[in-house]
């Protein structure tokens, strides 16, 4: 289960959407938002949460009720002032966590020193695997290798510290396949069965997508 329970999605262009979209599949709550009708005419079938609004003004954000979403994602990368304007505001409203697309590096920076908690680029990140990301409580990063299969890279837990690879068993505990370790900027692919865990490592691990809520 994941950590966040609820999302709002603004700008519902081709990322924006599938983010929306993958989320309501999953049966999280989710907000869906952009300023032009007919694109909320379009996708209000399948996003039953869906409004028509400005969300650069601040009085329709606390009208939304922004202030108490776990996450908002900012899918407004065609207009860097929006998206500034309106990282701002939800920040300035006690978002936690508010993730927002951009173009190119030099906008990465800008909604990063306005408060941005993570900025994306949709060439390199897909809306759907963002998506999946949120929904994956304790994964750091997921990425479907293909239709059954997946790789992720997730924290040790505080009861696997101190102890090996082997001792935990994961493979039979979890269904998973340890095939590498990070810790810093090192990666080992030479993961041996007596490797000791500890705190700082990051496993990357490849399972059966249909097995993952045993990681969760």
């Amino acid at each position: 289960m994941s950590i966040y329970k609820s999302y709002a999605v603004f700008g519902l262009g081709r990322f924006g959407y599938a983010v929306a979209k993958e989320l309501v599949a999953s049966g999280a709550e989710v907000l869906a938002v952009d300023a032009n009708e007919a694109v909320v005419n379009a996708v209000s079938g399948e996003i039953p949460l869906c409004k028509c609004a400005d969300v650069t003004d601040p009085e329709v954000l606390d009208r939304l009720g922004i202030a108490g979403f776990d996450v908002v994602i900012v899918a407004m990368a065609n207009s860097l002032e929006a998206s500034v304007l309106t990282t701002t505001l939800c920040k300035e409203l006690g978002v936690k966590n508010v993730i927002v697309k951009c173009a190119n590096e030099l906008q990465k920076k800008i909604l990063t020193r306005v408060g941005a908690d993570r900025v994306v680029f949709p060439e390199s990140e897909s809306g759907v695997r963002m998506a999946k990301n949120l929904l994956s409580s304790g994964f750091v990063d997921l990425m479907e290798l293909s239709r059954g299969v997946s790789m992720i890279q997730l924290d040790v837990r505080e009861e696997w510290a101190g102890k090996s690879i082997l001792e935990l068993n994961l493979r039979k505990k979890y269904a998973v396949n340890v095939v590498a370790i990070r810790k810093g900027a090192s990666v080992d692919v030479n993961v041996r069965p007596d490797t000791v865990l500890d705190g700082d490592m990051k496993l990357i691990v490849i399972a059966n997508s249909d097995r993952l809520n045993k990681l969760r």
